[in-house]
């Protein structure tokens, strides 16, 4: 990002490199600020652990707390919203990805997916109760839409179902998966399907619910820290009281969606920023055939094409998130920023890896992390096919999605 905030040294020159055009100079002083903390936090706390962690298939538990207590959601010293604030946000998940997908993926899990779901499908009266729970941490909840038979199409395979009591309560039934940080959860925001009228409806259901069950998805390859859950529902009773009031069909499960689109697309950025920052930081230091490995031709053409992709997904993300900052939120609009950053993140993990030779199949260079990590978030909150046809049919008025 911008050399305003970053450190003195080559840690100075790959930033304004990851953010050729400066982007974070649309924030506030005292937003780079909350940045530069985190970023503080993470080269000196983090980034020694990722690479044994991440190993191990383990998530470390001992960065959590210190993340919540750096109140990086809704900081205390930005008094002021506004268009800047969303890019804030944005940058935010940018920074984490930028170290590590599976940070990012956990703080999005509160800050983005589960804020989402209570911020649109929660009563004002449900808000007013939950939030500042949600904000501080002090309620945490993971989002449970996906299934074992549906991902892609979860609009009409959605199989979990709710059936309303006569005493008001509802009985759940069905399983979620690659839930992730599902665990360590108090809440978990179940989408099911009402028996009575067809139509989704939304619950936040306690963790450790009778008739709720948690396993742990092991053996991926991919965003190996962030433990993800196989979930259980049998026979699990909620009161309505815990039902989100304002979520009465898929569409506006369809909202939420629209919303936290563009949180992933911050994250493939983030990604291909850290795979090219990694990348860099490596054939400058490399010596082959008597010379630094980034003074020869191809080496240096593969870094343009690094640059030019992150600089591109930057672009659209910081622009598509000044629009949602208008109210403008529309399903294309987010697809787009997700299908394309998602290829320009695919592509770069690849660069990297390839200017880094074997040692980029290791962990200690961080370009193998990346790499791997770079699948789950190429498929996850809509694949590469389905934010295709979105935008095909907003460009051609007709619907190919199958019937």
């Amino acid at each position: 990002m911008g050399t305003t905030t970053a450190a003195p040294g080559l840690g100075a020159r790959l930033y304004s490199a990851a953010d050729w055009y400066d982007s974070e100079s649309l924030l506030t002083q005292d937003e780079r600020r909350v940045l530069a903390r985190l970023r503080d936090f993470l080269d000196r706390e983090a980034k020694p652990l990722l690479a044994e962690y991440w190993e191990r298939g383990e998530f470390p538990e001992q960065l959590a707390r210190p993340l919540i207590d750096l109140d990086l959601m809704e900081p205390a010293e930005l008094t002021t919203d506004g268009p800047a604030r969303g890019i804030y946000q944005g940058f935010r998940i940018f920074e984490l990805a930028r170290t590590d997908a599976s940070l990012a993926t956990w703080y999005t899990a509160q800050a983005g997916l589960f804020r989402t779901a209570v911020r649109v499908g929660a009563s004002e009266q449900q808000q007013a109760e939950w939030m500042p729970k949600v904000i501080d941490f002090s309620l945490k909840g993971v989002f449970s839409l996906t299934e074992p038979e549906s991902g892609s199409d979860i609009a009409g395979g959605l199989s979990t179902t709710a059936r309303r009591q006569a005493d008001g309560s509802w009985i759940l039934d069905g399983a979620k998966r690659w839930i992730g940080g599902a665990a360590t959860a108090d809440v978990l925001a179940v989408f099911a399907r009402d028996t009575a009228d067809g139509q989704v409806k939304a619950f936040l259901v306690d963790r450790a619910a009778a008739g709720v069950t948690l396993e742990k998805i092991s053996g991926k390859t991919s965003l190996r820290m962030m433990q993800n859950a196989h979930i259980t529902l049998a026979g699990v009773r909620v009161p309505e009281s815990m039902r989100l009031h304002n979520v009465n069909s898929f569409k506006d499960v369809a909202a939420m969606l629209r919303a936290m689109r563009s949180d992933v697309a911050w994250i493939a950025t983030g990604i291909a920023a850290g795979a090219f920052e990694a990348a860099l930081t490596y054939v400058n230091q490399r010596q082959q055939f008597g010379r630094s490995l980034g003074s020869f031709q191809l080496v240096q053409e593969r870094l343009a094409r690094m640059l030019g992709n992150v600089t591109g997904s930057l672009s659209l993300v910081v622009r598509l998130t000044e629009q949602q900052a208008k109210g403008i939120y529309r399903d294309e609009d987010s697809a787009l920023a997700k299908m394309q950053t998602s290829l320009f993140m695919r592509d770069t993990v690849a660069l990297a890896r390839e200017v880094v030779g074997g040692n980029g199949i290791t962990l200690a260079t961080d370009v193998a992390r990346f790499h791997a990590d770079a699948e789950a978030v190429y498929s996850y909150e809509g694949t590469h096919e389905i934010n295709a046809l979105i935008i095909g049919r907003a460009l051609t008025g007709e619907s190919a999605f199958t019937r």
